[in-house]
């Protein structure tokens, strides 16, 4: 039992450090992609790999247990990447970056009313306090603070549905099908709610664009490893973990996110960025303090 939890935390880690350096893929193929494009290849090409990796059908489940999958695929597949682009365009990018973060206190709600878990220590909130202002420090470092109500409302937003997909997949977990077949099922919901916005979001098919090196490489990172593996990972460490103390990791994103722009991009770290590190990590191991057991 020890060595399973020891193992849902090195996967929610190790799915936490490949998510918060996924900007950087992004942010290079938003050159010649759409938001959407972007999102829809990388989940098309995820659930490709997930059925070359495994490919098992997933067989006897019941009604219900199909709309739970449809339920996860439209919330952590479709709705909150949908929203979260949407609020990148309304907002400053450190604004959604911060509102993103409350997702484990909606989890640990949610999962509270629906799960019956047990509520939240105090060290859980005391820690969620220490995360939120390490993250508004590195995310409003060196800038002011600008409020944007209709892209916040929707990061916000994005969060709870963050937190409803969190709840789901360990409603998922407890129906002993194996992982990859799960989230291969949750990935073909997902893209199925997603056709209808390609209309939307003036949606091209163009593959030709792959033939840049650039684009190609940064696709199957994002398809291969943020997509296929890590929804996998993560789910893997739902499933082991539970709900709220795997959703605890996602204080990290900014941190990573710092760190990989140190490493890739070159980019200076501010005195600000660095206390905001020391105090997010800090608040991630006050939350966890009292959750281990």
């Amino acid at each position: 039992m020890k060595g399973k939890r020891t193992a849902g935390h090195f996967s929610a880690l190790l799915t936490i450090i490949i998510w918060g350096t996924t900007f950087i893929s992004t942010k290079i193929m938003l050159a010649d992609f759409q938001p959407v494009e972007i999102l829809f290849f990388r989940f098309v090409m995820g659930l490709l790999a997930l059925l070359a990796v495994y490919p098992h059908p997933l067989k006897g489940t019941n009604r219900q247990q199909e709309l739970t999958f449809a339920a996860a695929g439209l919330c952590g597949i479709c709705l909150y990447y949908l929203l979260e682009n949407i609020a990148l365009t309304c907002t400053m990018a450190s604004n959604v970056g911060v509102i993103i973060s409350v997702a484990p206190f909606f989890t640990a709600i949610l999962s509270h009313l629906f799960l019956k878990e047990e509520k939240p220590p105090v060290n859980f909130f005391l820690g969620f306090a220490a995360a939120m202002t390490g993250i508004a420090l590195i995310s409003w470092g060196g800038s002011k603070l600008e409020l944007n109500p209709a892209g916040d409302l929707l990061a916000l937003l994005a969060a709870l549905i963050w937190a409803c997909y969190s709840v789901l997949t360990k409603k998922i977990s407890s129906y002993g099908y194996h992982t990859i077949l799960t989230t291969r099922r949750v990935f073909c919901y997902g893209i199925l709610f997603m056709l209808p916005t390609l209309f939307l979001f003036d949606f091209k098919l163009d593959l030709t664009r792959f033939a840049n090196p650039m684009y190609l490489f940064n696709i199957l990172f994002l398809g291969l490893g943020a997509s296929a593996m890590c929804f996998v990972t993560w789910n893997f460490a739902v499933k082991a973990l539970g709900a709220v103390k795997t959703s605890i990791y996602i204080y990290m994103v900014p941190v990573i996110t710092v760190a990989a722009s140190v490493l890739i991009l070159h980019e200076k770290i501010t005195a600000l960025a660095a206390a905001g590190t020391v105090l997010t990590l800090a608040g991630l191991l006050l939350s966890e303090s009292k959750l281990f057991d």
